[in-house]
């Protein structure tokens, strides 16, 4: 066989001579003769159009054929969206953080949140009274979203943990929300989540919620 034929073959027809078919591969597209002719000249829509059925065929059998791979042939592979790759990513480190948090969840010791209320580390404060703080998240979920601490911990390091003492604070808590979203023009809709033990996704044991709006929201949460 003439060496310049066979370095113009496709991959359908590599394929398809192997299995005793190459006639119907080279019906896709006109290919040259054994004896080198060029082939004729096809009208500009006719060359399209076969030029598309090509294409059309060649993706479905690198796809589908791993008969392929022996002729050095590279198999592509369906590639999920950037955008849901970074969500099992971000996923993953909030477990993985939520983990950490739970096994230091009662010793009752500082954490972060009462470095912001003593202001030594600065946050964007959205609301405050003398019962409770809200500031901004520095990693979003939503265009709007805030964070409602108590500003005395009072054991309550997750709602689990609530006794009747907090029956009060906690009751605030919520009415703090709702001013907050007012504040930040989402009263029209929002969504108020408190995270709860490790499973729930908890990274920090001081009771805080989460007020999250400016965009539609979802259900179910997950």
């Amino acid at each position: 066989m003439n060496p310049m034929v066979q370095q113009r073959w496709s991959p359908e027809q590599a394929h398809t001579s192997t299995t005793g078919s190459a006639s119907a591969a080279r019906s896709l597209l006109p290919e040259s003769s054994c004896s080198g002719a060029p082939p004729p000249a096809l009208p500009p829509m006719a060359t399209r159009a076969a030029a598309a059925t090509l294409t059309a065929a060649t993706s479905s059998l690198l796809r589908r054929s791993a008969s392929l791979r022996p002729l050095g042939l590279r198999v592509p592979r369906r590639v999920p969206p950037r955008r849901f790759v970074r969500h099992i990513a971000s996923s993953t480190n909030e477990e993985a953080a939520a983990r950490a948090a739970a096994a230091t969840a009662d010793t009752g010791g500082p954490t972060i949140f009462d470095k912001i209320i003593s202001k030594e580390i600065p946050s964007s404060v959205v609301y405050e009274d003398d019962k409770v703080l809200a500031f901004r998240d520095i990693n979003p979920q939503a265009p709007v979203h805030v964070l409602i601490i108590p500003k005395v911990r009072d054991g309550l390091t997750g709602l689990s943990k609530a006794e009747p003492r907090h029956v009060e604070i906690l009751g605030h808590l919520l009415y703090a929300a709702k001013v907050v979203a007012e504040k930040e023009g989402v009263a029209n809709g929002y969504r108020v989540v408190i995270n709860n033990g490790a499973e729930g996704c908890q990274s920090v044991y001081h009771l805080h919620l989460h007020v999250l709006g400016g965009r539609q929201m979802k259900w179910p949460a997950g």
